[in-house]
């Protein structure tokens, strides 16, 4: 009996599953091969097994965050200046600033520890998933929720999700190198036995019948039932060695490695490594580690502002000058960035995962918004990806036109005529011409009895379904038939109908369903096909280089074998030597190729995605343990016919293409389809212009290109072309490459999406990698940056607006808790001139109002901006900068001119209640406590608290937009009108709105409660005071207003971005 010893319920068996037959395995899993797990059984095993993961996979560490928290750039101040306060023997104001360090770090830690968890659970949706068979229907989940007993199909460039016992295979080759070390690939046969071997004489890389846990799939196909899960697989035995860090270069210790010093050189790295981690300047995105940059060079500020506050009082430093200073330090630290910033992103990522998006990094949430291009797949993604055979061209024979069918799935949909055509020239395709065949379904004069009986046999068990609207079909000749059992039987898709449903199921690529549907059409599907005799005895994979797949299979009852092909028309004509089948084969001429490709031109001009069908007869006998090269068996072929599959375009991807176009973002469609499909389909979504004869020849001429002229260019003739390819058809992966070194050199910023295992070197080299999530392998999804749960190129376009509304709301927060303390710095350096009669500077603001002011009421407000909804405009305008980030030159311009004009409000007020009613008296000792002398001093705090606070708090709602009047936060409403839109505007974040107002009332409580105004606060109630406070914050709206104006009025800053001008300014923008 084998079982594990770990945690949890045991995956047990009679004997370990590689020395049990597949029934054997089955049968003790109690699964079912044809349609695997019930949905309604998978609950109570995931309950039974657990999540398929190792220990601790991933999992965040509370102390890592903990110690983040505490290395804070903005904490270390506080930490500074509680021990000045405890220094000067301030208790009061020592205890207060050590519980606000004790609250930060707690509130900073919970934040960021559930923002983390938050995190890995939405990256966990773009790990590698699982192809499984549940309730007879296939569908793609993460690996983490595989159980033992689900059927799991793999492919190439799949990462093997938990351990499988194979049931069947062809060509399977796994890379188990992180099991064995081993680099070889590992064939795989599921019908190797071992029912005479004991587990431990079989070592785990020979145990052929099985594949394990994060291997991954090289070449071939394969299906198995998994056995093993979590730590109960073979990678989960030496999880342990597979959960550590791999250093960078340079950091060994060896004198081998580097020689006498390397010791040193990586003791000093790594020295380095660790400062720059636990003050957090190596590790995050790209912004975090600009942010925390910024908190030190804060931090250094703080220092010289301390010895300016030393300087003035000739660094006699009494503990009147550190409190002084202590102000001066916390006053400049925006101590709630961080953490603002870290929830805004948990935000950005929840809100992406609702729009059908998954980040795998987070330095494309910040990048998103920047996108000048993106480069995109068609089929399935700018298209439905459920195809339609519509048409089948029979060289010599005429065309079949499939009509009506509205289900991809279903065979019985439509109606099937044919337009009898002798000759090889190319035909009408127009459908109110077509004539019909004969009526019924002769068979075929070269199909033997047997096969016909059995083919009788499946036809009239075949479902008449009552929505079936097929009628009689043309007749099935024998051109027709070798066509057919072409298509069936190199294809890998499978349909059938599930009577429980009343419905027909497919499982595969929607191009093979289609063709197996077609098949299906005139009861020539695999499966009765292979019931009739008929063997595979080897294939040869769609590649995308070759652009082509081929299978081997045995005729019954005969000596010869028959090698099926299907791909690009271009790709299998090259491999013909005949065309025809029977009485009409002929051998392929020059004039006949010409006429075969004006018949493919037409198809593809209808928007239909053209296929070759070829065959060619062997002696020699193949199997699937050969290693015959492809090239000896695709050789030689007949082509049997072309093949037109409708896959239309989704609905929203026009709309999505126009609203590219406005955003100042090209779109560019690199497919593998013909030209005339490709362009077609990008005429139809607006990639292209309807007419491209209006544009000049040479613009016009490179909007649309193959791969080989494309690949032909040298990269200086490419930088040459008036605009990059809109369409580039017949796309390999290493075209995608240098297209994005093509868009790099002319300073774009590009997504690129994909999905095949030759995919991931395009979407590393892009800025951003888009992986399919339904389609995409998992080496794809593990070289990308986000990924696509339904693969829709819409969904790409709402990323990239949930990119921008992020970016503006960072911009906006930042700019509201820096502008705060510019003002208050401003205030506080002025003020070192407001000496008392000791000589010793008044502070305008005590070190516990400021830190109320940054910590409760810039915090929140800067919370409710980073939930701000996107902008009327967001996506009206041209892309952001990425290389200058959040901090533009507008950005410094507004922090600087709002937190002057803050800085000037405040100070006038502290003067007119001092040196206006208050004839001057500063008081004696009012920094440390409160006494009569300090009556006017301590009601210039209140004054000055309460209008500082409540200028932060209305500057949170101009902040709403960075240029438009607060008043006109959306130009385009028609609902409401002035003053109603304003209180719509400002009330539509709800958040933002009562953070504010909230903010603003308690200002009274802290002024007034008796003990916390005068022994913390440092200030006393006041009377009068109030309408300089209320009156200041009118003048900082009509303040802020007028710079709004102003850089409305003379365009300042208007071009930071890239122009949409500049854009298509070769005249495409207007398509």
């Amino acid at each position: 009996m084998t079982k594990s010893k770990k945690a949890g319920a045991t995956q047990q068996y009679s004997q370990h599953p590689f020395l049990l037959s597949t029934a054997q395995v089955c049968q003790e899993l109690e699964t079912n091969v044809e349609t695997g797990l019930t949905e309604s059984n998978v609950p109570a095993l995931q309950t039974k097994y657990g999540e398929n993961k190792l220990d601790s996979e991933g999992a965040v560490q509370w102390y890592t965050v903990l110690l983040k928290q505490i290395s804070n750039a903005m904490i270390l101040v506080l930490v500074l200046a509680m021990a000045l306060s405890y220094g000067v023997t301030d208790y009061i104001e020592g205890g207060v600033i050590t519980a606000v360090i004790v609250l930060n770090v707690l509130i900073g830690f919970y934040q960021e520890f559930r923002a983390e968890q938050k995190m890995d659970s939405l990256r966990s949706l773009s790990s590698p998933s699982a192809t499984v068979l549940r309730d007879g229907t296939t569908k793609t989940i993460p690996s983490g929720e595989v159980v033992p007993g689900d059927i799991v199909t793999v492919k190439p460039g799949d990462t093997i999700p938990a351990d499988l016992r194979l049931l069947d295979a062809m060509n399977l080759e796994c890379d188990e190198k992180i099991l064995t070390g081993e680099a070889i690939p590992v064939a795989k046969e599921p019908e190797q036995e071992f029912s005479d071997k004991e587990e431990l004489e079989v070592g785990v890389g020979d145990r052929i019948n099985l594949v394990y846990s994060s291997s991954t799939v090289t070449r071939g196909r394969g299906r198995g039932v998994v056995v093993f899960t979590g730590m109960f697989t073979e990678i989960g035995k030496i999880a342990d060695s597979m959960q550590g860090k791999k250093r960078k270069p340079n950091r060994s210790l060896s004198r081998k490695d580097g020689g006498a010093i390397q010791p040193v050189k990586g003791i000093g790295l790594r020295t380095w490594d660790g400062i720059g981690r636990f003050l957090g300047l190596t590790v995050g995105t790209p912004l975090q580690k600009k942010l925390s940059k910024l908190a030190y060079v804060l931090l250094f500020c703080a220092l010289i502002l301390a010895i300016i506050v030393f300087g003035v009082n000739q660094f006699n430093v009494t503990n009147e000058v550190a409190i002084y200073a202590i102000s001066t330090g916390i006053a400049i630290i925006p101590e709630s960035l961080i953490a603002v910033l870290t929830i805004t992103m948990v935000v950005g990522m929840t809100q992406m995962r609702k729009r059908k998006v998954v980040i795998r990094q987070l330095s494309a949430l910040e990048a998103l918004g920047g996108v000048t291009n993106i480069c995109s797949d068609k089929t399935g993604t700018l298209t439905q990806g459920q195809m339609v055979t519509r048409k089948a061209w029979i060289p010599f024979i005429g065309m079949y036109s499939v009509n009506k069918a509205e289900e991809a799935a279903n065979p019985t949909s439509g109606n099937v005529t044919l337009e009898q055509h002798a000759s090889l020239e190319p035909m009408s395709l127009s459908e109110d011409i077509q004539k019909k065949g004969s009526n019924g379904s002769p068979r075929s004069k070269s199909m033997s009895s047997d096969e016909s009986a059995l083919i009788e046999q499946n036809e009239k068990s075949f479902p008449q379904t009552p929505e079936s609207s097929q009628g009689d079909l043309p007749a099935v000749g024998d051109e027709f038939e070798a066509f057919l059992r072409s298509t069936a039987l190199c294809n890998l898709a499978t349909i059938r109908y599930d009577k429980s449903k009343s419905e027909w199921k497919s499982i595969g690529d929607p191009t093979e369903v289609a063709l197996q549907v077609f098949a299906h059409r005139f009861n020539r599907g695999k499966q009765a096909l292979e019931e009739t005799g008929w063997k595979q005895r080897a294939e040869y994979p769609f590649d995308s280089s070759v652009k082509r797949m081929s299978v081997v299979y045995s005729q019954p009852k005969a000596d010869t074998e028959i090698v099926y092909t299907k791909g690009a028309v271009e790709r299998v004509l090259e491999l013909c030597s005949r065309v025809g089948h029977g009485e009409h084969e002929e051998a392929m001429t020059d004039q006949i190729m010409e006429k075969i490709y004006a018949q493919m031109n037409a198809l593809a001009d209808q928007g239909l995605r053209v296929l070759a069908i070829a065959s060619a007869s062997r002696k020699d006998h193949v199997d699937k343990n050969s290693e015959i090269p492809r090239e000896e068996i695709e050789r030689d072929l007949t082509l049997l016919g072309l093949v037109g599959l409708y896959d239309p375009p989704r609905l929203e991807t026009k709309d999505a293409v126009n609203e590219c176009k406005t955003a100042g973002i090209r779109v560019h469609m690199l497919t593998g389809d013909h030209p005339g499909t490709a362009s077609a389909i990008a005429r139809e979504v607006g990639i292209i212009p309807k007419n491209l004869g209006a544009l000049p020849q040479e613009l016009a001429s490179s909007l649309v290109k193959t791969a080989s002229e494309f690949d032909g260019l040298s990269d200086a003739d490419i930088d040459k072309l008036p605009s990059l390819p809109l369409v580039i058809a017949r796309c390999a992966p290493d075209t995608k490459t240098r297209m994005i070194a093509a868009l790099h050199r002319r300073k774009c910023f590009a997504a690129m999406t994909g999905d095949g295992v030759n995919d991931a070197p395009s979407l590393q080299a892009a800025d951003v990698g888009i992986a399919m999530g339904l389609a995409g392998s998992d080496v794809a999804k593990g070289a990308s940056d986000m990924v696509l749960t339904d693969d829709n190129f819409a969904s790409i376009v709402n990323a990239i607006e949930e990119g921008r509304r992020m970016f503006d709301n960072i911009q906006k927060f930042v700019l509201h808790l820096l502008t705060s303390n510019v003002g208050e710095v401003i205030l506080l350096i002025a003020g070192l001139g407001f000496q008392d009669s000791s000589g010793f500077s008044v502070f305008p603001l005590s070190p516990l109002q400021i830190l109320w002011i940054n910590m409760l009421t810039s915090s929140f407000p800067a919370f409710g901006l980073g939930r701000e909804k996107a902008a009327p405009d967001s996506m009206k305008r041209p892309p952001h900068d990425n290389k200058k980030g959040v901090f533009t030159w507008q950005i410094v311009a507004d922090m600087m001119v709002y937190g002057l004009l803050m800085g000037i409000c405040t100070l006038l007020t502290f003067v007119a209640v001092v040196y206006g009613a208050g004839g001057g008296d500063l008081g004696t000792d009012c920094n440390r406590a409160y006494s009569e002398s300090c009556n006017v001093v301590f009601q210039a705090r209140a004054a000055v608290f309460a209008e500082l606070t409540w200028l932060i708090l209305v500057s949170a709602w101009e902040f709403k937009s960075i240029r438009r009047s607060m008043f006109r936060l959306n130009p385009e409403t028609t609902t409401h009108r002035f003053p109603f839109s304003v209180a719509h505007d400002l009330y539509e974040n709800r958040f933002l709105f009562w953070a504010v107002v909230l903010g603003a009332v308690s200002v009274f409580p802290a002024v007034y409660i008796p003990g916390l105004n005068t022994s913390v606060f440092k200030h006393r109630g006041i009377g009068w005071e109030w309408g300089l406070s209320f009156g200041a914050v009118f003048v900082f709206v009509a303040g802020m207003e007028a710079w709004k104006a102003v850089k409305r009025r003379w365009g300042l800053f208007a071009k930071e971005g890239v122009s949409v001008e500049d854009l298509f300014e070769d005249g495409t923008g207007e398509v």
